[in-house]
């Protein structure tokens, strides 16, 4: 038990669990409706456009939150004119703006006096480095999510398997759509003080995916997706306290390998179930012939 335990003795040790935990929340819940909407390269876009924001941020000391804010929107107003302006397809105007942010704020963070330190901190953030406030900060941005989420619920679901059925019923999907991009720059802005801008992405995808694996109705898909989010905090960082390695990496790293864990497990189940079925059948058949040939 100690073995589990022992990684949280100190203060800044549970600051950092609590932190995740919070961002693991935020970050598995918009992350269900990602991988239902297929969105996943435009949420790792998404984790990457708010770079510059953060790192001038840094730069000119002002509130990371207030710059990460700005870089999405114009993430988004970026992707938006590019597809409305042109004949390419939006994966396309995604592609420009992830590898252009991205060298933004690597641009910007290089006129930092502390390049390398800025920039680890926020490409990969700073688990053991979580204060109070940054907590405080945390809690309130988790509770608009996970309200905003509950309430969006129905029409997110509509949007996620027919926009058109969405338009038919009024439920203004390119509004829900609005919606749900905030709802996932709040919580990569959330996040990236525990996890990082790069590494949130872990927990965005990895737990909803594995949660879908596991799962055949929405709710259940998306508390799945909490607890396996949730507890990939929690194992990252016993993890990263007894083997030596980064935490923040470590807790983005657990629910990927959940994830091919659970599909691999799935495969075999399924290989296993055929396999019983048709070994059932031949004996079924092997039964039937010899009372077939008598009558």
């Amino acid at each position: 038990m100690d073995w589990f335990l022992e990684p949280f003795a100190l203060g800044f040790q549970q600051r950092a669990l609590l932190g995740g935990l919070i961002a693991a929340v935020m970050a598995s819940m918009v992350g269900v409706w990602l991988v239902l909407r297929g969105m996943s390269f435009f949420g790792d876009a998404f984790v990457h456009g708010v770079l510059p924001g953060i790192a001038a941020a840094v730069v000119l000391d002002f509130s990371p939150y207030l710059g990460a804010a700005i870089a999405a929107v114009f993430m988004v107003a970026g992707i938006e004119y590019v597809h409305r302006t042109t004949t390419l397809k939006e994966d396309t105007g995604i592609g420009l703006l992830f590898v252009g942010m991205l060298a933004l704020g690597v641009v910007i963070i290089s006129k930092s006096t502390s390049y390398s330190g800025s920039l680890t901190s926020i490409l990969f953030g700073d688990a053991f480095g979580v204060t109070t406030a940054d907590l405080v900060g945390q809690a309130v941005l988790a509770a608009v999510v996970v309200l905003g989420t509950l309430a969006l619920y129905r029409p997110l679901l509509v949007l996620a398997f027919s926009p058109q059925k969405a338009q038919a019923l009024g439920m203004r999907p390119k509004l829900v759509h609005a919606l749900l991009l905030v709802l996932i720059a709040m919580a990569v802005i959330g996040s990236f003080q525990s996890v990082g801008t790069l590494l949130v992405f872990g927990l965005l995808v990895g737990p909803p995916a594995t949660a879908a694996l596991l799962s055949r109705t929405i709710p259940r898909m998306i508390v799945y997706s909490i607890l396996i989010a949730s507890a990939s905090v929690w194992f990252g960082l016993v993890l990263s306290y007894h083997l030596g390695t980064a935490g923040s990496a470590t807790m983005a790293l657990v629910p990927i390998t959940a994830f091919f864990v659970v599909l691999a497990a799935t495969r075999l189940r399924r290989r296993v179930r055929a396999g019983l079925a048709n070994r059932n059948g031949h004996s079924l058949s092997a039964l039937l012939d010899p009372l077939e040939g008598s009558a």
